[in-house]
C-alpha cells in the first residue's frame, strides 16, 4: 500500500455554497421588487396623482383590517435593503484590500441600512 504524502497545506473556502446562496437572495429580492414597482407603476398610471391618492396607496386595507398596503411597501422595502446590503458588501469584499477599511465600510454600510429601516417604519406606520 502505498503512502501519499500531501506538500503545503489546503486551503479552504470561506464555506460550502456560500457565493450560491447570495445569489439565489439577489435574485428573489429582484423578483420581489420588480413585482413591487410593476404594480406601483400601474396604480400611479392609473389613478389620479394627489395627496389622499398616495395615502389610500399605502394604507389600503384586504379581509376587514389587513394592512396590505403597509405590509406589500415593507416586503418590498426589506426586499430592498437585503438587496442593497448583499451587493455593497460583495463590492466591498471584492475591491478594497485594506482589511480595516473594508470593516470600516461595512459598518458603515449597515448603520446607513438600519438607520433607513428605522426612518421608513418611522414614515409608513405612522400613516
Amino acid at each position: 500500500m502505498e503512502r501519499y504524502e500531501q506538500y503545503g497545506h489546503t486551503r479552504r473556502a470561506v464555506g460550502a455554497r456560500y457565493g450560491v446562496m447570495d445569489f439565489i437572495i439577489q435574485r428573489v429580492t429582484a423578483v420581489i421588487l420588480a413585482v413591487y414597482s410593476i404594480l406601483f407603476l400601474l396604480v400611479v398610471l392609473f389613478t389620479k396623482v394627489d395627496y389622499y391618492s398616495w395615502v389610500n396607496l399605502f394604507t389600503f386595507t384586504w379581509f376587514g383590517g389587513f394592512p396590505a398596503g403597509k405590509i406589500s411597501t415593507s416586503l418590498a422595502f426589506f426586499a430592498l435593503i437585503y438587496h442593497a446590503w448583499v451587493g455593497v458588501r460583495d463590492i466591498w469584499m471584492d475591491y478594497i484590500t485594506c482589511v480595516k477599511l473594508r470593516l470600516a465600510l461595512q459598518v458603515l454600510t449597515v448603520m446607513w441600512l438600519v438607520s433607513s429601516i428605522v426612518y421608513f417604519a418611522s414614515v409608513l406606520w405612522s400613516l
